[in-house]
Formats: structure tokens, C-alpha cells, sequence
């Protein structure tokens, strides 16, 4: 059977599906589900349970796997034994928000015209959904394909018991295929296929001189700055102005962009200003188009988030600190290995002020998948047909920790079909999903299924 995605059966269903999916997604955002906070305890299970429901309601089945953690549900729309499986993974798990920041209260989703407002409207908890309805229409035309859905509550805190999750259910999540649905387009004119993500290494750096902070009329001169000498190993570690790290062999395993990785970041339509526009950025370290989207997509970085240490409150207090901490994290990219990079960093530090103390905080590693493939091919197809401009294949800046887990244990790469746009405020305030991007959306998943239904 074929499904014409520009036919008016779909077009109908599309348009009818309209007031449940904005009601479901309301009951989805209104819900809490704030990860890295304890006292959302309750909103976790809640929400797994919501979502179980959602699926269940829809014509699937659905199962809530408790992990050492937060837990997961499994939902499956079975087809036969004998078609193909696709496996959509996102996460449901959100950021925090603060509501004296927000226009709209950030758990109870406000429609304004098309544009949906709350958190976790476009991260993720709009595109599981917008997947979700895809698979209904699939369902209920008899596609021979098994679709089958994952949907994390741990994704905003780095995923740490997905991996075991994965190989303790390996055989409910058996699959020929993965798609994730939990990236960002270039623009709403632009798609983008993703086909890889960088890796996440955090370090801490914690350097203590003394047992007491001390008066600097006294001691300044002959006691030690640990303030003072973490800004300056932080100078030496990288260029501030250009980013470019200074570690050495910090850039040995980089993997050089082919030509026509090149070729797509241009095609992409990626601007420097159009970033600044959609970041709020009054300036940035590059001007030049190709080497912004380079060094965002395909360059490791050094990031300095914080030095803590010293007196920080209003006027100046005459002291010499005796502790301080800097925090840290360095972005990786195919080749590098985090275990190779924290050597390479400790033994920095170490050479530079060997009494300091590293700690490593969380590692995930860089991905990159094979965007010459059917399934490339089919995702692209898919997202030309339903939104009528072709795609382009790019990189991601940030990290899926989930995404390598899955290769690590499902053995399957991965297709990137996000929805969310610039301007939807991925982990920002005021976060938005929109009507349009939900309706083709669906159009492109039903495509996008029919197509896989076919691959051998």
C-alpha cells in the first residue's frame, strides 16, 4: 500500500488531529518533569505514566521499565514479525524554569495562534508527540512496519543509567533501525538531517592553599592566589578571543571534514548573524559563515563555566582567598577519546600547579553516523516531500548521550529528524513549538515510515 503524504487522506487527518495533539501535548508540559531536580520525584513517574497512557490510548502498547533511576517507556505499534522495525527514540525529561523569567507560566502550556509555550514544548516533549501521531496514521493504514517508541526521563542529565537500561531490555528494543526526533533546523527555511554530535567531557579543577581566607595588607605578596593562579592556568590552556585550545595534542584525533562535508555546512545557509540573531549574541569569536558553522559542528572546544573561590559580594573585601574551583568542559569530536583527553588535561594541570586537584565530571562520547545510507536517503526524501525544501546534512554542536549508548548496545546508527528551530528556545525561557512544524512533521514521519517499510 502507498500513502500519498500530500493526499487529502492524510491532509484530513492532519487537520483533524489537531485538538487532541495540542491537548495531550498540554497534559505532557503542564507536567513537571524536571530531572535534575529531586523534588520532581513524583512528576517523573507521573509523567512516565501520562506518556504510557498517551500510547496506549492511541492504539499501542505501552510498558514503564524502572531503571536505577528515573524510568523509561517502551511503546510498541506491532505490525508482523515478518516487516521491518524502526525504533523513535526522545526524551520527556526537561530542563528547569524559572516562572519570574517566563511571559507564560513554564508548566502550564499557553496556545498563542499556532505557537505552543512551555517547557519541554519543543524539547522534546512536542516532536515525541508530533512522532507519535505519525505512527497512528501508519497504524491505522495497515503499513507493514513495527514501530517502536523510547522515551527517556533522564536525557537533561546525561542519560546515566540509559546504557544499562538498554542492555537489560535488549530484546523489547530489537530493531533494524533507529530515528530520533530531538534536533534543530538551521532555520524554518532551512531543514537539517543531523549525522553527528559532539562529546561532552566536564572537569573540575579545585586548588586549596590555605585553611582560612587571609588579609591581604598582611599576606599579600607571599601567600598564594588560588583564585589568581586557576585564571591563569585557564589562560594557558586556551585562547580566550579564538577558542583555540593550547593543551598539547588536544587536536591529534580530530577528524578532518571531508569536501563535501564542507560543500553541505555552506549549502546549509548557516550565517554567523543569523546565529547572533537566534542566540541574542552581541558578537562572536568568527565572521566568516563556513568557519562559524565549522566550529560549532566539527571543532572540539574548551568552555569555561565558572570560577568559584574568594569574596563575591558588593564592594571590595581586602582578602586572599584559600580555595578555589574552576569549572570546565571540553566538547569532542569523532576521533577523539574522552579517556585520552583527560589524561592530556590532568597532566596539564598537573605540570602547571601540581598541588591542584582534577576531577572528572560525566564523559559522553562524540558520534557520527553514516549519511550515505538508505535511511539518510529515506530521512531526506521524507522531509522534502512534507515541507517542500530539500534538506541538508549537518552536524550537531551538543551531545546525545542516549544516541551512542544505542550503537554501543543496539549495534544500529542513528537518523537525526528533528523539528525544533532556532527561535523555539531549546533550554531557554519562553520555549515554543508551533502548529506548522507539528503538521509537517507528521506528514514527513508517515513518509518517512512508508519508506523504511520498504528497505531490506
Amino acid at each position: 500500500m502507498t500513502l500519498q503524504v500530500q493526499g487529502k487522506q492524510l491532509e484530513d487527518y492532519v487537520k483533524d488531529s489537531r485538538a487532541e495533539f495540542e491537548s495531550n501535548l498540554k497534559k505532557l508540559v503542564d507536567i513537571p518533569s524536571v530531572s535534575m531536580d529531586p523534588a520532581h520525584k513524583a512528576d517523573m513517574v507521573r509523567c512516565a505514566e501520562e506518556a504510557a497512557k498517551m500510547i496506549r490510548d492511541a492504539g499501542g502498547e505501552a510498558e514503564i521499565v524502572q531503571t536505577k533511576g528515573y524510568p523509561c517507556v517502551i511503546g510498541d505499534f506491532k505490525s508482523s514479525p515478518d516487516h521491518p522495525t524502526v525504533l523513535v527514540y526522545n526524551h520527556i525529561d526537561v530542563q528547569p524554569a524559572d516562572p519570574s523569567e517566563w511571559k507564560t507560566e513554564p508548566f502550564n502550556m499557553k496556545i498563542d495562534g499556532e505557537t505552543y509555550f512551555g517547557r519541554g514544548t519543543t524539547d522534546d516533549k512536542g516532536p515525541a508527540l508530533t512522532v507519535l501521531y505519525a505512527a497512528v496514521y501508519a497504524r491505522q493504514n495497515n503499513l507493514p512496519l513495527n514501530i517502536k517508541f523510547l522515551w527517556e526521563l533522564e536525557e537533561e542529565i546525561g542519560s546515566p543509567n540509559f546504557e544499562a537500561f538498554l542492555k537489560e531490555n535488549v530484546a523489547k528494543l530489537k530493531t533494524d533501525s533507529i530515528v530520533v526526533s530531538d534536533t534543530i533546523w538551521i532555520s524554518r527555511e532551512r531543514p537539517a538531517i543531523g549525522y553527528g554530535l559532539r562529546g561532552l567531557q566536564g572537569m573540575l579543577v579545585r586548588l586549596k592553599t590555605g585553611t582560612k581566607d587571609v588579609h591581604s595588607g598582611l599576606t599579600g605578596g607571599l601567600a598564594r592566589n588560588p583564585v589568581g593562579e586557576l585564571a591563569g592556568l585557564i589562560g594557558k590552556m586556551y585562547d580566550p578571543k579564538t577558542g583555540q585550545v593550547t593543551i598539547p595534542g588536544y587536536y591529534d584525533k580530530v577528524r578532518k571534514l571531508t569536501a563535501d562535508e564542507e560543500k553541505d555546512f555552506v549549502k546549509s545557509g548557516f550565517t554567523v548573524d543569523g546565529f547572533k540573531k537566534a542566540h541574542e549574541l552581541h558578537s562572536t569569536r568568527y565572521t566568516d559563515n563556513l568557519e562559524g558553522a565549522k566550529r560549532i559542528w566539527a571543532m572540539p572546544t574548551l568552555e569555561v563555566h565558572g570560577i568559584t573561590g574568594g569574596y563575591t559580594g558588593p564592594g571590595v573585601k581586602t582578602i586572599v582567598p584559600h580555595q578555589a574551583e574552576a569549572k570546565i568542559s571540553m566538547r569532542l569530536v569523532p576521533d577523539m577519546d574522552p579517556e585520552e583527553v583527560v589524561k592530556i588535561f590532568t597532566d596539564f594541570v598537573k605540570k602547571e600547579i601540581p598541588d591542584a586537584e582534577v576531577l572528572r565530571e560525566g564523559t559522553l562520547h562524540p558520534y557520527v553516523g553514516d549519511r550515505a545510507s538508505a535511511h539518510a536517503a529515506a530521512a531526506k526524501q521524507a522531509m522534502t516531500d512534507a515541507f517542500g525544501v530539500e534538506p541538508v546534512f549537518v552536524r550537531e554542536g551538543g551531545s546525545i548521550g542516549a544516541v551512542v549508548s544505542m550503537k554501543n548496545v543496539l549495534g544500529k546508527d542513528a537518523i537525526f529528524m528533528g523539528l525544533s528551530l532556532p527561535e523555539h528556545g531549546y533550554h531557554a525561557i519562553n520555549e515554543n513549538y508551533d502548529w506548522k512544524q507539528t503538521s509537517g512533521g507528521i506528514k514527513m514521519f508517515v513518509k518517512y515510515f512508508e519508506a523504511v517499510s520498504k528497505l531490506k
